[in-house]
């Protein structure tokens, strides 16, 4: 299991999760954080181009292909079943905070984006909650911020998660 703290970015499709995380890896990026991130999909996805070499390996029946060059690696590979947060996590390396989007059912603690021209109700229980990113004023019992609140936000994880030894 992963001793690097991971927090999960829950809402609601088109509640600007996607968004939100940009501007908070960007903030925490200026704070020299190192940041992972883990985007879950529910269905297959594509990552490698048809006819490029790896996707020709991995059509021959490569069960795992690494691609690499001097600034970046990318392991694909097949699994037998969906893999555990905790199992992706695993993979990501040595950052000093992994931060998800999906996997809102997780046992992760989680900050929830919520717009309210989405939805006038909250994904998540307040319990399963250590912060909420809203344009309404919620009183829950944590922390409230401001959808365009990215360095609010990033004080807050600084403070509860991360640990930086440098």
């Amino acid at each position: 299991m992963s001793t690097i703290p991971v927090v999960v970015l829950a809402g609601t499709s088109g509640t600007g999760k996607t968004t939100f995380l940009e501007k908070l890896i960007r903030e925490l990026k200026k704070r020299k954080i190192t940041v992972g991130t883990i985007k879950h999909h529910d269905h297959d996805f594509e990552i490698d181009k048809p006819g490029k070499d790896t996707w020709r390996h991995a059509q021959a029946g490569a069960d795992a292909v690494a691609l690499s060059s001097p600034s970046k690696v990318a392991l694909i590979r097949k699994v037998e079943e969906e893999l555990s947060l905790d199992q992706v996590a695993e993979l990501v390396g040595k950052v000093d905070i992994i931060l998800v989007e999906g996997y809102k059912r997780s046992d992760k603690p989680k900050i929830e984006i919520h717009r309210t021209a989405h939805s006038r109700e909250l994904l998540c229980a307040p319990e399963e909650l250590i912060a909420l990113v809203s344009d309404a004023d919620w009183q829950i019992g944590v922390p409230l911020f401001d959808l365009e609140d990215a360095s609010g936000v990033a004080d807050l994880l600084l403070e509860k998660f991360v640990t930086v030894c440098r």
